[in-house]
């Protein structure tokens, strides 16, 4: 009788050892698949974030372009170039040339 018992105590143990094993198996898998999807999720958010510092980049650059522009437009060099270009005022003694037209 004691040998039909142990062998029966064996087989559950065998039978909660596969069932561990299986278990534990399972979680690996899935913790397996979940970590490759986090690496490509994380290799989207570098691009996105390398290509946000590069856009980051750009409009500084252009604002240091438009605050240079500012200050130009405010010296008198730029006034006169307007007013030349623009309004075609001229200086008293300042002699202008005109192609002729043919």
């Amino acid at each position: 009788m004691k040998s039909r018992v142990v062998l029966r105590k064996k087989r559950q143990n065998r039978m909660g050892m596969i069932g561990v094993t299986i278990v534990v198996l399972m979680l690996l898998i899935v913790v397996s698949v979940k970590s490759i999807e986090l690496k490509e999720k994380q290799k989207t958010y570098i691009q996105k974030e390398n290509s946000i510092q590069e856009k980051i980049s750009q409009e500084e650059k252009r604002t240091k372009e438009l605050e240079e522009f500012k200050k130009y437009t405010t010296t008198k060099k730029y006034m006169e170039e307007v007013a030349k270009d623009k309004l075609g005022l001229v200086y008293e003694d300042e002699i202008i040339f005109q192609e002729e037209q043919q």
